[in-house]
């Protein structure tokens, strides 16, 4: 029988969610110009990146917003200010406790229902996808919310080269399991490792996107170093950390806390200040940086954007 957990140990309602040099020539810049003013919201560094990078068919703001004029959030309060439970439950206890998280060597295993089963090593993913990584924008909520320049790429370039079989409905995606690294993983009471999925339709979106950067750096691995996936219009527990096993599969994943606690955390997680949480009101959420509450949107506000995948669904049933 499973051990219930208490609800002190379940999700808070403020969950939030490499030695590496840019191959992309419009992408190098140096250490010294992306943090002339210590990576806050007002770098003009940013900029230079962001004006070479724009892609046709995903939203756009200017450097220091994001395409509905919100700031981008400092990035001490990025790196400093996360969830990651195999860490610590504390927002604060991941960044402490990453200090000596190894993430070189790193690859992702990638199987299930495709054509071409392959193990990609981090060095391999970033040569060939090089061409392909620019700076997204993107809003993240949890309760709290944040507006992050990643640096990334989409995730169907990826599932595109091992070649989705038509029997492939769902994308699963694992965290690396390592108890002696991640101290938060000793607790029996999550059924580690950490699990997400998403609906073929949905990974293969083109801002479902792989992630190994914020503010024109690698990824600190308080916030998912080396590699992780990122979903704008999703709540941030869907945004999986620390990839290192994508399974294309027929049947619909279980995510770990649809196991733990699946009458309040659904496969979905689509951002909806309509559907409230069991526990809390979801129509509003505070933006880390600021003390003023804001109004949640409908999808994190990319409904033009990805709208069309629910076409005939009831989100407030499919939460």
């Amino acid at each position: 029988m499973k051990q219930k957990i208490p609800p002190s140990e379940v999700t808070p309602e403020e969950l939030y969610n490499s030695r590496r040099q840019f191959m992309k020539s419009t992408l190098q810049v140096t250490a010294a110009s992306l943090f002339v003013t210590s990576c806050n919201k007002k770098s003009s560094s940013l900029a230079d990146i962001t004006a070479t990078t724009a892609t046709i068919g995903v939203p756009q703001g200017n450097s220091l917003t994001d395409e509905l004029g919100n700031a981008l959030t400092d990035y001490q309060n990025i790196i400093e200010y996360t969830n990651f439970y195999e860490f610590a439950t504390s927002k604060i206890g991941p960044a402490k406790l990453t200090k000596n998280f190894k993430t070189d060597p790193w690859s992702i295993q990638v199987g299930g229902l495709i054509n071409n089963p392959q193990t990609f090593d981090l060095d391999s993913i970033r040569k060939e996808f090089a061409q392909e990584e620019r700076i997204y924008r993107m809003r993240c909520v949890e309760g709290w919310s944040m507006v992050i320049p990643w640096l990334g790429f989409p995730l169907h370039k990826l599932l595109n080269i091992v070649g989705p079989k038509s029997d492939a409905k769902f994308v699963r995606f694992e965290t690396i399991f390592d108890s002696d690294q991640m101290p938060g993983q000793k607790s029996p009471i999550y059924p580690w490792p950490y699990v997400e999925g998403l609906r073929m339709d949905e990974a293969m979106h083109d801002l479902t996107i792989l992630a190994t950067g914020i503010y024109g750096k690698d990824l600190t691995p308080q916030n998912g170093a080396p590699i992780r996936l990122v979903v704008p219009w999703k709540y941030g527990f869907k945004s999986i950390k620390s990839l290192v096993k994508i399974d294309l599969v027929e049947t619909m994943p279980v995510s770990l806390w649809m196991a733990v606690r699946p009458d309040e955390y659904g496969f979905y997680a689509n951002v909806n200040p309509n559907v409230h949480h069991p526990r809390w009101s979801q129509s509003t959420e505070r933006r880390i940086g600021g003390s003023d509450r804001v109004n949640s949107m409908l999808l994190n506000g990319y409904q033009d954007e990805v709208a069309s995948l629910y076409q005939g669904m009831d989100l407030t049933v499919n939460y």
